[in-house]
């Protein structure tokens, strides 16, 4: 990387050279010069990222500004040593910084390698340095090693391997680092690249089970969250390893990249990197998790304004997850290349046989594959195909399938929406007892599901902006999906066994999952959303085949489905009249059944912690005490099961009610016990 922040006017020859100018002296002039260079030109680099320019300008700019002060401080710091002790040293920034990718609170990396003999010299100048730094108020990482020292490192540590790769000359013995990159670098690539690959996804496993699994959360981590910049370093480092590769530019060169892909990869970080430039140039310290304050104020300094596609501040977040899931796009489909063997050209039994299961399509190593790459070209519709034969028989999309889908997505039109092959494709998926809610996943992350149904696409990526919500609207509509389908697997069968039983009494599953998928789908028109999403349902009910009966109940659930949980949580439950009127609103048993499902699953897909005691022992007051007069008065739940529900509800959780609830809770059950018997 080439400097272009000249050390002049602030770093004089003599303060670089002179071994006259006793050190303490030149120390003090170097802290001033070295403040007086990082003020002018930060401030220079902040103008600029305000001016409009790129991500990768300014990290570029940063590491350019990092290495000129570096360099000039080893040649200072150096001077005075005589030349017989001058040693043999070499300054390697690792990590981001040997990356060259320095946000403007990144942590600068930096690595003094030294000959066995030359030590006390290596010592001595980097003693100095970091002094010197730290005085500056630089967060600085440092270590003194010689080769050995690092391989030994690698060997042990995978976090340290990993910097490794990253290693970037700076300053000092030019055949020293020669050497380093022949004895270290290659041993780094080479040694055990499988066993590396194996724990640096694991490490990714770790790391995204810590800071969100999901593209989608409200307040997203912007490095180390799923989408986020530690995905593609994942995604780089795991390919280099595998291909011997250094650089990106390698990766191309080797063909493991197309062009077009390395342009993606480019692009998707420069988009991170200015919204995290941002962010750091907003906190007074260090960190990259984007709440809900810094959303607000990088949407306004990104150009948004509010409108009525939503606030300014929606619409920047929904453009974030956007490009949060092109990045875990960009990265899934790397580190497939770097671990899988090539495809074999002979068949064997079993995991690498090639079975076919229609025309098509064929499963191989537990993926599903199209047998030919115009096929979606041929007939857009068996993207369905794709999606139910995948979930049918238990594997995954092929990431080259994958791609496919993505390239066709612009073949779906309204004539083959209503094809046979996907409405019936699509209701076929969701009878299925399982894999429901990983399938729909798999369509939403691949942005077919929004494709088939338009109107989900109003709230793909959709914010609610609130500290109640944790996930986009789309993906908290998924995630509550997915709790129906846990009832249904028996997940929930020891703590929640009444929820558990009424999901396996209920006649269409299929319907209630629409309903569950479209409960908030009008949230993309503003107020009012379940009115203005019920209305949109006998369209989407025409789409897919359903019968006069079937869009009818659903329109009905998606318009109603706030009111359990509002009546069960604000009203007195043991008011007849409001019971009847209730009872009356449901009209059928099978209604009250979805309906409580629906809030069940709307309320633990909200977040961690929403679902309690408190709103479970509520719900299931207001349906039993509304269940007898849809029935004619005979209880469809058995008594012991009743008995049981309730005494899944621990004593402690009660004492967590809050304390006006608690007392009218206590004093109106009290009295009704005898009622459940």
């Amino acid at each position: 990387m080439t400097d272009n922040h000249p050390a002049a006017p602030f770093f004089s020859p003599e303060l670089l050279t002179d071994p006259h100018i006793p050190y303490e002296r030149r120390r003090t002039l170097l802290l001033g010069a070295s403040r007086a260079y990082l003020d002018h030109y930060h401030e220079k680099i902040r103008v600029k990222h305000r001016d409009g320019a790129s991500g990768r300008t300014v990290v570029g700019s940063l590491t350019s500004l990092t290495d000129t002060l570096v360099r000039n401080l080893y040649r200072s710091v150096s001077a005075d040593i005589p030349p017989a002790g001058f040693g043999s040293c070499v300054l390697i920034a690792l990590g981001g910084y040997g990356r060259g990718e320095l946000n403007p609170r990144s942590d600068i990396d930096l690595m003094f390698l030294y000959s066995g003999k030359d030590r006390p010299f290596a010592e001595r100048v980097s003693e100095r340095i970091l002094y010197l730094l730290w005085d500056l108020g630089l967060d600085v990482g440092y270590s003194a090693r010689t080769d050995q020292d690092c391989l030994d490192m690698a060997e042990r540590d995978i976090t340290a391997r990993t910097a490794l790769l990253d290693s970037r000359f700076l300053v000092g013995d030019e055949e020293l680092y020669r050497e380093y990159e022949k004895t270290v670098m290659e041993a780094v690539l080479g040694r055990n690249s499988q066993g590396f690959i194996r724990e640096k996804l694991e490490e990714n496993a770790r790391r995204l089970q810590k800071y969100g699994s999901s593209v989608y959360l409200i307040e997203p981590n912007i490095k180390e969250g799923e989408g986020g910049l530690r995905d593609l370093h994942t995604a780089l480092w795991v390919a280099q390893v595998k291909f011997k590769s250094r650089s990106l530019r390698e990766l191309i060169m080797k063909g493991v990249l197309t062009e077009k892909e390395g342009e993606d990869f480019e692009a998707a970080l420069d988009f991170l990197w200015r919204v995290r430039n941002e962010l750091h140039y907003l906190c007074p310290r260090k960190g990259d998790q984007i709440n809900f304050e810094q959303q607000e104020r990088i949407a306004q300094f990104l150009g948004y304004q509010d409108s009525k596609q939503g606030l300014a501040v929606e619409q920047f977040m929904q453009d974030y997850y956007a490009h949060a899931t092109q990045t875990e796009h960009i990265a899934a489909s790397l580190i497939p290349k770097a671990t899988q063997q090539a495809e074999p050209t002979f068949r064997i039994l079993g995991y690498l046989t090639r079975r076919g299961v229609e025309d098509g399509f064929y499963i191989l190593r537990g993926e599903l594959r199209a047998s030919r790459q115009e096929i979606f070209e041929e007939e857009p519709a068996l993207m369905m195909r794709a999606f139910l034969l995948a979930q049918r028989h238990g594997v995954r999309l092929s990431v080259p399938l994958k791609g496919l889908i993505r390239e066709n997505l612009h073949r779906i039109n309204d004539r083959v929406r209503r094809s046979r092959t996907m409405s019936e494709g699509f209701l076929e998926i969701l009878r299925n007892p399982k894999g429901q809610a990983e399938t729909l996943r798999d369509m939403h992350h691949l942005q077919f599901l929004h494709r088939f149904i338009p109107e989900f696409g109003r709230i793909y990526c959709k914010v609610q902006h609130d500290a109640y919500h944790i996930y986009t609207v789309d993906i908290h509509s998924l995630f509550a999906v997915e709790e129906v389908a846990k009832l249904w697997r028996g997940d929930y069968r020891e703590k929640k066994p009444f929820l558990t039983q009424v999901a396996n009494d209920v006649e269409k599953r299929e319907l209630l999952l629409l309903a569950v998928l479209f409960h908030d789908i009008g949230k993309g028109e503003g107020k009012d959303h379940s009115n203005k999403g019920a209305d949109m349902i006998p369209t989407i009910a025409r789409r897919l085949g359903l019968n006069k009966e079937d869009s009818q109940r659903l329109e009905f659930l998606v318009r109603n489905h706030l009111q359990m949980a509002h009546i069960s949580q604000r009203r007195d439950l043991h008011d007849d009249r409001l019971i009847i009127q209730f009872a009356r609103v449901m009209g059928m048993s099978e209604n009250l059944k979805m309906l409580y499902l629906l809030t069940f699953a709307d309320i633990k897909a909200v977040g961690p912690g929403v679902w309690n005691g408190w709103k479970s022992q509520l719900l299931r007051t207001l349906y039993y005490e509304t269940e007898p007069l849809l029935t004619g008065g005979h209880r469809q739940i058995s008594r012991d099961m009743r008995v049981a529900a309730a005494q899944t509800e621990p004593a402690e959780s009660l004492a967590a009610w809050p304390a006006p609830e608690r007392t009218a809770y206590i004093k109106r059950h009290h009295a009704a016990r005898s009622s459940y018997k």
